[in-house]
């Protein structure tokens, strides 16, 4: 069983954390049995209000009794304003325990500006892109429906925490299982964290093959964190060798290796378009030093990083 809090700051957009809670009271519901311990909480009220005026009940950070394995910031309005200490604590506490910390809609300011997403890339609601970049322009932002970035979990809102959910359900539970959960909600459409449906991925390296874009859509989730070719596999429902056949003969690489272009290829936008450290981007893009990601860049790209970013 996975135990996931629910941080909601009132003015908190009720679609969006409908849109987490509802798949995981779902997958309880399929699967007959608790997957998922659900607890709604905020800062010292034994409740929340969201933007439309719904009153939820919730736990106090105080009165919580056990950790948990993932949290959640729901937050709208405007989070820049939002400034509780004892919150903000509270968050760097549970992220030392080792807790998934995610935000939703507003929710990744508030992560931020408890100085929990450096280093980390991220998305947020369009809405507050253009003053979360003036305030944090060294952390990463991307225009995508989700991020899954190591430790962090971020959202856009609005009903795109449905596509997180799948991402996310498909990790612990399978696709198959994902899958139930979303026709559940005929929600048959599911979106990658990108944006565009799956032709997008199709589009872009010119393959149809289901097990194939879905291994890819896995990859581009986990640019940071990296997967084994085992866990990609499982994901897929394939087993390795059958996996690394489907990219051979699709792609002309090896699965392991098509994913490190991936890699390569952010590292290198990053190198262009942000502010990171290249020590920094070799994290971001899931290599364990600057040395490595040296070598493997001017392998790859015939020049090393520092010098393709003074160019």
């Amino acid at each position: 069983m996975i135990k996931i809090g629910f941080l909601l700051i009132d003015g908190f957009a009720l679609m969006s954390y409908s849109s987490v809670v509802e798949p995981l009271r779902a997958a309880n519901l399929l699967s007959e049995k608790q997957l998922y311990d659900l607890k709604n909480i905020s800062s010292l009220k034994s409740y929340s209000y969201s933007s439309s005026g719904a009153k939820i009940e919730t736990n106090s950070i105080k009165s919580l009794q056990s950790s948990l394995d993932i949290l959640m910031v729901f937050a709208g309005g405007d989070p820049f304003l939002f400034n509780d200490k004892k919150v903000f604590d509270w968050l760097r506490k549970i992220s030392r325990e080792g807790c998934m910390l995610g935000g939703v809609s507003g929710g990744p300011v508030i992560l931020a500006s408890a100085g929990l997403m450096n280093g980390r890339r991220m998305t947020l609601h369009w809405e507050h892109s253009e003053t979360f970049s003036e305030l944090w322009p060294l952390i990463v932002l991307e225009k995508s429906l989700y991020i899954i970035d190591r430790d962090r979990i971020t959202c856009a809102g609005g009903i795109a925490p449905l596509d997180l959910m799948y991402a996310l359900i498909t990790e612990h539970h399978g696709e198959k299982f994902a899958r139930r959960v979303s026709d559940w909600y005929m929600h048959t459409e599911i979106r990658p964290s990108g944006g565009p449906q799956r032709s997008g991925i199709v589009e872009r390296y010119g393959v149809n093959n289901f097990n194939i874009v879905l291994a890819i859509e896995f990859m581009e989730n986990h640019l940071s964190d990296i997967l084994s070719l085992p866990q990609i596999s499982k994901l897929v429902g394939l087993s390795p060798r059958q996996l690394n056949r489907l990219f051979k003969v699709h792609l002309n690489n090896s699965t392991m290796d098509f994913y490190k272009n991936l890699r390569l290829s952010l590292s290198k936008r990053l190198l262009k378009q942000s502010s990171l450290s290249i020590t920094e981007i070799a994290f971001t893009a899931g290599f364990s030093s600057s040395a490595q990601f040296s070598h493997s860049f001017k392998t790859k790209f015939g020049i090393v990083p520092s010098l393709y970013r003074n160019e």
